[in-house]
């Protein structure tokens, strides 16, 4: 796949911001409660399964929730599903899961012209947004904590792709979402949470990167 051409940041129209906001309200219900959405241009659905650990070759249709309840059934075991699908010049990675929030995810992702972004979000009220290019994460950030920015000292920071973005508690997941669509030109169509998606296991992070803690350094 041709990557799309790098965005330069700019900050999105008023009246665009709040149709995108509006989009993505369904990303702030209460289910899913906890989530990362990865979207990621110029790879192919078996390149985006390799970079997040998994194996093309082992794949099964499960839907959103049938993954989720798998992985609870699991509960302590190092056991994580990834579903993906291709959407235009984008593949979606969909998991109720940790993986695409791991910045050595979205380098391996991004390499050699590729393109990433995630929004995570998990029970504990814990948030991540954050993008990558050509195998570099240039900017991640909790969004939870620039509501009250104003008033922080010393203040958050902000990547450039980011500037200008109000977060507020309410809407907190659908501005996250609204930013990948603006900054990605592809969005999360909420039925695919309901659609049965290529799925994978995923190799446990331990064997992934080992002991070292590089992989989560931006």
């Amino acid at each position: 796949m041709t990557p799309d051409a790098p965005r330069t940041a700019r900050r999105p129209d008023p009246a665009r911001w709040q149709e995108l906001v509006s989009r993505h309200a369904w990303a702030d219900a209460d289910e899913p409660i906890a989530f990362t959405f990865s979207v990621i241009a110029g790879k192919t659905e078996d390149e985006v399964v390799r970079a997040f650990g998994g194996d093309p070759g082992a794949s099964r249709p499960m839907t959103f929730d049938e993954a989720a309840a798998e992985q609870a059934s699991h509960l302590y075991e190092d056991h994580h599903l990834l579903g993906v699908v291709t959407a235009g010049r984008h593949v979606v990675a969909i998991e109720s899961g940790y993986y695409g929030c791991i910045p050595e995810i979205a380098r391996r992702a991004s390499a050699d012209g590729g393109e990433f972004f995630s929004v995570y979000a998990d029970v504990n009220a814990r948030y991540e947004v954050m993008h990558a290019l050509d195998g570099s994460v240039d900017g991640m950030f909790d969004p939870s904590l620039l509501e009250d920015a104003a008033w922080m000292d010393p203040k958050p920071d902000v990547p450039a792709w980011a500037e200008g973005i109000g977060f507020h508690a309410e809407t907190l997941c659908a501005e996250s979402m609204a930013l990948m669509e603006h900054t990605m030109g592809a969005a999360v169509d909420p039925a695919l949470m309901t659609t049965p998606l290529r799925t994978v296991l995923l190799t446990p992070v331990s064997d992934l990167f080992g002991p070292s803690e590089a992989a989560w350094l931006p």
